[in-house]
């Protein structure tokens, strides 16, 4: 549930309420019991703290096995030799 902050216009009282986004916002002040005003807020910022967070660091072992084996070189496929051994089974005959 999130936090709202709220400011009274009658006596300029700032508080906090914890209520859920459904929930009607509150119209008095606990103070004054003046009316009160909702304040828009940019919201609690997100800290990394760290060496740092990757996208791979927790992935399965499975997956981590199938990213391997893509990085792998596979070989080529080996060129037909029959033009030439066509050509040396004839000079034998």
């Amino acid at each position: 549930m999130p936090t709202y902050d709220y400011e009274c216009t009658a006596c300029g009282h700032h508080f906090e309420a914890f209520h859920s986004m459904s929930a009607d916002p509150l119209t008095h002040c606990p103070e004054c019991n003046g009316k009160v005003q909702r304040l828009l807020g940019t919201g609690a910022g997100l800290l990394f703290k760290g060496s740092g967070f990757y996208q791979t660091d927790y992935r399965s072992s499975g997956y981590k096995k199938d990213a391997a084996a893509d990085k792998t070189p596979k070989p080529e496929p080996k060129k037909d030799k029959k033009s030439a051994s066509n050509k040396d089974t004839k000079k034998a005959q």
